[in-house]
């Protein structure tokens, strides 16, 4: 358990600028998708991770926390999955703009074990998270992130790069879109139903993609573009990097599963009438045939149910060019 001098919310970021509304997420919608987040992770990249660590351990004096940066915590399911994976001992720091989310990562972090089943230590940082530099990182073995690199522009995936190329550190950056989104249909679905749908679902895509490379308050955010786009950055200054998918996969016959994707259907709509406010009647009908779908009470009385819905996302592991590589 996180010691009280240790587990302390810092809030010397409250001058900080108030962030972009579209880079803040409420705990209700964090919940929401924490069970399918942690379904879709790249086990294989975790496991490096976790060998990485191992070799820094055994380089460190003994007894010496293994260093773990969160970075947009949110309200702590990063730390929260990723702990009991990975040896220790650990000392997790999380990182987010927002105090409020903090205060409940801190919360659900407070009984963090690693994977030995020791108590892991935790302490917070309420920061900018545009202010990212290698003296945020210093000391740090493992960075790691979940669903934040399609807020950031190209100048910042430039300053986390080359922060970790100073201080030595490696990434575990996870659950990064990646622009593709597909509705597996029913059985009971005709060819002409799912050919309009599947115009409908290019051009709502089209259109949410290009909303999603608006300023949200980091400089013009890369959205799906992302995840290769950091891998790329860190190839060049040495690193060694892993890139896997992790997507999304949920059955609209589950309620758990259809409830996380009719709030993605709100979203997507509201994201594509935004960017084409002159197709809003198409969107609609669009997001109404979209939201029937994700009816998962049909399939109990002999109805269509049973569809699915996949969304792309892309893990990323990398270790920096001055440490041994992992082995393959």
């Amino acid at each position: 358990m996180a010691s009280n001098d240790e587990s302390t919310l810092d809030t010397q970021a409250q001058s900080a600028p108030q962030p972009h509304p579209d880079a803040c997420f409420d705990a209700s919608w964090l919940a929401l998708r924490k069970v399918a987040d942690s379904a879709a992770r790249a086990p294989e990249l975790e496991a490096r991770a976790a060998d990485w660590l191992r070799q820094r351990r055994s380089a460190a004096a003994p007894g010496q926390p293994l260093r773990l940066i969160d970075l947009g915590s949110g309200s702590g399911a990063n730390p929260c999955h990723l702990a009991p994976r990975l040896p220790g001992p650990q000392h997790w720091t999380l990182i987010d703009h927002d105090a409020g989310l903090l205060a409940r990562a801190l919360t659900a972090c407070a009984g963090l074990r690693d994977a030995e089943g020791a108590s892991a230590s935790v302490d917070t940082h309420c920061l900018d998270l545009g202010r990212i530099d290698a003296s945020t990182l210093a000391g740090t073995d493992l960075v790691c992130a979940s669903a934040l690199l399609d807020l950031v522009d190209t100048a910042w995936l430039d300053q986390l790069a080359d922060a970790c190329a100073t201080t030595g550190s490696a990434l575990l950056v996870t659950l990064s879109v990646d622009g593709t989104w597909r509705f597996l249909p029913d059985a009971a679905a005709t060819k002409a139903a799912l050919a309009i749908a599947a115009a409908d679902d290019d051009f709502v895509r089209t259109a949410f993609n290009a909303h999603q490379r608006r300023d949200k308050g980091l400089g013009a955010a890369l959205g799906p573009d992302a995840a290769s786009t950091l891998a790329t950055r860190l190839e060049e200054r040495g690193f060694q990097v892993r890139l896997m998918p992790s997507p999304w996969r949920l059955r609209l016959d589950q309620p758990a599963h259809a409830a996380l994707a009719l709030a993605l259907i709100d979203g997507w709509r509201d994201a594509a009438s935004a960017q084409q406010p002159d197709e809003c009647a198409r969107i609609a009908a669009w997001h109404a045939r979209r939201i029937t779908d994700c009816d998962h009470d049909r399939g109990r009385d002999g109805g269509p149910g049973g569809g699915a819905l996949e969304v792309g996302h892309l893990d990323l592991f990398a270790t920096p060019p001055r440490a041994a590589p992992c082995a393959d």
